[in-house]
């Protein structure tokens, strides 16, 4: 086996483990605001799959490209959309008609 595909691996098991237990540590409260947060890195993540896009010479290099930039931009869209339904669940709401209609029914 390659000592630099071992070295790879090796990395990535470490990170999937230390995640992990990252994550399995985060209260409930907290696990929204901080996954909202990453949306950032999640763009550089983009970024980057759209880099080796760029330097993609045959078609299964492109078609892996693909799916990797697809599955980026889901990740961005979607958490951005996580965090617009987190955010209006503390925005005030407007007195419309309706609100004001059950105010004068209740007194």
């Amino acid at each position: 086996m390659n000592l630099d595909l071992l070295t790879a691996v090796t990395i990535f098991a470490l990170s999937v483990l230390v995640g992990y237990e990252v994550i399995s540590k985060v209260p409930a409260t907290l696990h929204t605001p901080l996954m909202s947060g990453a949306n950032s890195i999640h763009g550089v993540v983009l970024i980057g799959a759209m880099l080796i896009t760029a330097s993609a010479n045959s078609f299964a290099e492109y078609a892996v490209a693909f799916v990797a930039v697809a599955f980026g931009a889901m990740n961005v869209v979607g958490g951005y959309a996580v965090t617009d339904r987190m955010l209006d669940m503390f925005r005030a709401r407007p007195a419309g008609p309706k609100a004001a209609e059950r105010e004068r029914k209740t007194s």
